[in-house]
């Protein structure tokens, strides 16, 4: 009895605290939202949303500003973005589903499963787990050129991949890859009978109730969908839609911010939903284990500030850690296109950002003035503080290529007849580039795929935009051979043979 009145005593007194609770988040919630209106604008990002978690809980979700600059409508928590590479962490919760099933172990030699694969190096290729898929620390270093340049299917890419050279050794090292992801969407589709877009689907996307995500860019057909941004000759443009179906398992998904909630909240709470769960306790402990250690050069530059002590990648996600607290996080990027995702697990806390302005990193900002307005406090100013870094390596990168451009030597004429240049240049690895003259000028035809038109800069090198100007200026610097005939061309770094 005296227990029961104790308890009825209390009951005011919970109710107090509980609402005292409920204010100061909402106060916290106003003050957040002010803080995103303005870093939105200081950035100039046309649009963005976000998503944000909290014990179990989305306490926030909205979207700022407009689908496409110019236009008049806006984005709210239901207009799709670009996931870009956060959707690494849902390839490696699919293989780890198959892991609980039994179907498949992390340390299987990937041989097992797609005896066709091949590297470069027959060593590596007997060796590789499945695990390597997941952990860039593979040897093979960045080799995005193989969807970037050039329109074939996943197929052709992974078999291509036995003519990339490796840059390091097996395990010793760490450079951020693509193209393990795709080879891990394949095994996946090997062992349960489904393609990767499908897997995702039912086993994840259904079982959470994100019925506004499609794991392919193509299925994003939704009216209400954002377009992307470029800053193009200093001006914001709108770009066409990119996506990378061809490697969709390491980066297709499309979601919005009320959607991705749903699956913030499953992997923060040990991958628990409202009819489950998607993995065990180990294999999600798995997922968020470190498993390779982050060289600093292959770190982000907001490190400068973070000043992390340790940096890590788990299976499908960075880590390292902020104010003695683990830090899980990943990044999102495409042409005109980016996303974050970060979690503080000790904090219960989780932020999602989508935007759609290219490399805007305003989400960094607001992953870690989230971290520290909702959990961690401090009352550091992120947004001014990044867009200082960030725009001061911006100049560098703009001083530099002044520097390079300055080097040119002036009133040089090419070694031969502009016509000498034109014809088809060939590499088993990166295709074929088709050159053609026009009056004093160059076009470069790459694939059939990318085009450019260069002038001519110095002696045998042609400089110009590409004919997406998002994709930047490049480069054409032909060599001649012994007998004063052009024998091969540099494109962008990339070397082509001339074809008899």
């Amino acid at each position: 009895m005296k227990s029961r009145l104790l308890f009825l005593l209390l009951i005011p007194s919970l109710l107090f605290a509980q609402k005292k609770t409920d204010a100061t988040l909402a106060k916290k919630i106003q003050e957040f939202d002010a803080y995103v209106t303005k870093a939105q604008k200081d950035w100039e990002v046309p649009g963005l949303s976000l998503a944000l978690v909290k014990n179990g809980q989305v306490v926030f979700v909205k979207g700022y500003g407009v689908r496409e600059l110019g236009k008049p409508e806006t984005i709210n928590e239901q207009t799709l973005f670009a996931c870009a590479s956060t959707t690494k962490a849902m390839t490696a919760a699919c293989m780890g589903i198959l892991v609980d099933e039994g179907k498949v172990s992390w340390d299987d030699a990937v041989i097992k499963y797609l005896p066709e694969f091949q590297l470069y190096d027959p060593y590596v290729t007997r060796e590789i787990k499945i695990r390597d898929l997941f952990t860039h620390n593979t040897g093979v270093g960045n080799a995005d050129f193989l969807w970037g340049i050039m329109n074939i299917t996943s197929d052709e890419v992974l078999d291509k991949m036995r003519w990339v050279k490796p840059s390091y050794s097996l395990r010793s090292s760490f450079i951020y890859q693509n193209i393990f992801y795709l080879a891990a969407g394949k095994v996946i589709e090997k062992v349960s009978g489904k393609p990767w877009n499908q897997y995702v689907t039912e086993k994840i996307f259904r079982p959470l109730g994100m019925k506004r995500t499609v794991s392919l860019g193509k299925e994003a057909t939704d009216p209400n969908k954002t377009k992307q941004h470029f800053n193009v000759e200093g001006k914001i443009t709108v770009i066409e839609q990119s996506n990378a179906d061809e490697i969709g398992p390491a980066g297709s998904v499309w979601s919005s911010a009320e959607d991705i909630s749903k699956w913030m909240l499953c992997m923060l709470d040990s991958s628990k939903y409202a009819g489950g769960r998607l993995l065990t306790a180990a294999t999600w402990q798995e997922m968020f284990k470190p498993q390779v250690i982050v060289p600093s050069g292959e770190f982000y530059p907001t490190q400068q500030l973070t000043k992390p002590n340790w940096r890590t990648y788990g299976l499908g996600w960075f880590q390292h850690d902020y104010k003695g607290k683990k830090v899980n996080f990943h990044t999102g990027s495409l042409d005109g296109a980016t996303a974050i995702h970060g979690q503080l697990p000790e904090e219960r806390l989780g932020i999602f950002v989508f935007g759609n302005y290219d490399h805007a990193e305003l989400r960094h900002a607001l992953l870690y003035k989230a971290f520290d307005h909702f959990a961690l406090g401090g009352t550091r100013d992120w947004s001014a503080e990044l867009r200082k870094l960030y725009g001061g390596l911006k100049e560098e990168g703009k001083k530099k290529e002044q520097e390079w451009e300055a080097k040119r030597v002036a009133n040089t004429q090419p070694s031969l007849p502009i016509e000498a240049y034109t014809g088809k240049y060939t590499d088993p690895l990166y295709g074929e580039l088709i050159v053609t003259a026009h009056e004093s000028k160059l076009s470069f035809t790459l694939n059939n795929f990318e085009k450019a038109t260069f002038d001519h800069w110095n002696y045998d090198t042609f400089r110009g935009w590409y004919d997406k100007k998002w994709y930047g200026k490049g480069n054409a610097s032909f060599s001649l051979s012994t007998e004063g005939k052009v024998d091969r061309v540099n494109f962008d770094g990339i070397e082509f043979k001339k074809a008899e």
